[in-house]
């Protein structure tokens, strides 16, 4: 179960670091000011820093060799003064960065979670919802890493090279030389590694998507995990999957790893030949004492930025391929808008047609065939039809969660294409098989039928839908919090509150897909009359799972290999003694409790 994760997973490589880059600049560029006051600190710490090893110098060339006693005093001060100078501005901008980056993140993160709310339905069919998960949550991180920590560091960094180049050059050209002569090797060591992080960066951040949705099925699954005996296989499937992340964080973490001592080896070496080759200056009079202090003191601070830099490309790597995951979930093709001229509907009756409507979820593996009927405003339409007859396509065609590929749906004489979603959405409500409910209160899970009811209107939906008797009885009345899923509740108690949601969005189109094949036969009898009720003056559609469902539907339509094989009412069916009726044969055979 989890490695068809992996396989659906995007695995291209990213081709354009400079777009992802501009566009992160944007969720920046709010920041102008703050980002202007970053770069006068950063200036302020990085020129602290490099009149550090001058007064070094003087410390060492004037006040000690001289035995100025005085001289001393004010050179230690001067140094304290600087060092506390640098670690102020650096906690300064460092702060002033964590503010900016935190903005710059959480727009990213409302940019993506209000993308997700406009894509198709389709997106979240084909793409796993784990790894959906993991660009909202990890991938967001790895760029708030970078951004808090790599951008200042790595305008710091610069800053930090190039003054002290300047100065080492001023102060002796031959020991610069050496200094320079490391620049290569880091670099070497950063190009080879930096790109080795990127692309072990990438295969961790999908592997941890892989993991995501696993835990997020097996969790939401738990109850049939456990009816099944299934932890074994469960954990059989989460160790595997748990191995392969650590696998991957482990060839991540390696690279990562190795940068460090990698960049540490060559700055030792260059420090022991600076340091070498400064003795032997001194002793040829072509340099003093304090010139050589000063200038290790610039090569550790030409060589730690050096290694910053290199290191920030790491993580920049990393937060470039996770920006990357992320922009293209933002670039997705959203939800199509309506027609420049769609049609209103500001009081639908409820008449549909299906008029020669072909579809199919892949372009060459079609669902639904040439299907035709006729749903007159406030009639009963009865779907009944084996598993993967096609039935609950139907209803996704008719929500236009998917758009037909052939043929015509029209509601009130207008193809649904040419109406307004937002219109056709509000004259329509389903009651699925398996009510969701968020993790909200009871009051709260009502009202997304219709966000602006009033509380009293709330109260008399339940009322209606037979739910207000046990929701008083709740712990907290309305004001019950329900865990996600609404698994505090049974049932037959969410598909009461899935029909109060209908009740109180007041539809002009209720779908209801049997909500009574895995209850009781009293709780049965309460959903079946709310259903009763909230149908009443409505146009219904009734995806049947058994058959006494819609025996009093006004039309019945049978379903085989997305083909409308029989139709008519339950007397006309029976009548003909074809599928329908071997269908109700085996429902009396098997009795009321039986699935169709």
């Amino acid at each position: 179960m989890g490695r068809r994760f992996e396989e659906t997973a995007p695995q291209r490589k990213v081709r354009d670091w400079s777009g992802v880059v501009r566009r992160l600049w944007g969720y920046l560029r709010a920041s102008r000011s703050a980002l202007i006051w970053v770069a006068v600190l950063v200036v302020v710490s990085n020129l602290a820093q490099l009149a550090s090893p001058l007064v070094i110098k003087w410390i060492v060339d004037r006040a000690l060799r001289q035995g100025n006693i005085g001289l001393l005093g004010g050179y230690a001060v001067t140094l304290l003064v600087l060092y506390m100078v640098f670690n102020l501005t650096l906690w300064g901008y460092s702060v002033l960065m964590v503010r900016i980056s935190a903005r710059a993140v959480r727009d990213l993160r409302a940019d993506l979670f209000a993308k997700l709310q406009r894509l198709q339905v389709r997106f979240f069919d084909e793409n796993p919802h784990g790894d959906l998960m993991s660009r909202l949550t990890n991938d967001v991180e790895l760029v708030n890493g970078a951004l808090s920590q790599g951008v200042v560091q790595l305008f710091g960094s610069i800053l930090g090279v190039a003054g002290s180049l300047v100065a080492v050059f001023w102060l002796n050209w031959r020991l610069a030389l050496v200094l320079v002569g490391l620049v290569p090797v880091v670099y070497l060591i950063a190009g080879v590694l930096g790109r080795a992080m990127r692309d072990t960066s990438r295969v961790r951040q999908r592997e941890l998507g892989v993991l995501n949705g696993l835990v997020e099925e097996t969790l939401s699954g738990q109850r049939v995990v456990k009816a099944f005996h299934a932890e074994e296989r469960i954990l059989a499937e989460f160790d595997e999957a748990n191995e392969t992340l650590r696998r991957a964080a482990l060839r991540a973490g390696f690279i990562g790893s190795a940068m460090g001592p990698s960049f540490n080896l060559t700055r030792n070496l260059g420090f022991a030949t600076m340091v070498g080759l400064g003795g032997y200056l001194v002793a040829r009079g072509v340099a003093t004492l304090g010139d050589v202090a000063a200038f290790l003191d610039y090569s550790g601070q030409f060589m730690r930025p050096l290694m910053q830099i290199a290191q920030i490309y790491a993580m920049v790597q990393s937060a470039l391929a996770g920006a990357e995951r992320v922009f293209e979930t933002m670039d997705e093709p959203p939800e199509p808008p309506d027609a420049a001229d769609a049609v209103p509907l500001p009081d639908p009756r409820g008449d549909v047609v299906f008029e020669h409507v072909e579809f199919g979820y892949v372009s060459d593996q079609p669902v639904l065939r040439d299907i035709s009927f006729h749903a007159p405003a406030g009639a009963t339409i009865g779907l009944v039809g084996p598993t993967g007859a096609g039935k609950t396509t139907i209803i996704t065609l008719l929500t236009r969660f998917y758009d037909l590929q052939s043929g015509s749906i029209r509601l009130d004489g207008h193809d649904l294409r040419d109406i307004r979603r937002e219109d056709l959405r509000r004259a329509l409500a389903i009651v699925p098989q398996e009510a969701y409910l968020f993790g909200e209160t009871v009051r709260e899970n009502i009202r997304y039928g219709r966000l602006e009811a009033t509380d009293d209107e709330i109260v008399e939906a339940a009322r209606l839908a037979n739910a207000d008797h046990f929701i008083r009885n709740l712990p907290d009345g309305y004001d019950t919090p329900l865990r996600e899923s609404g698994a505090s509740l049974s049932q037959g108690q969410r598909q009461l509150l899935a029909i109060a949601r209908a009740f109180l969005a007041d539809p002009t189109i209720l779908i209801l897909d049997e909500a009574t094949s895995s209850i009781d036969t009293q709780t049965e009898r309460y959903i079946q009359d709310a259903m009763l009720r909230v149908m009443e003056g409505r146009t219904a559609f009734l995806i049947a799972h058994r058959l006494s469902t819609v025996r009093s539907a006004d039309l019945i339509l049978v379903l085989e290999q997305g083909q409308i094989v029989e139709r008519g009412s339950h007397e006309e069916l029976l009548a003909m003694e074809g599928v329908y009726w071997r269908l109700h044969e085996n429902f009396v055979r098997a009795g009321q409790g039986a699935v169709v």
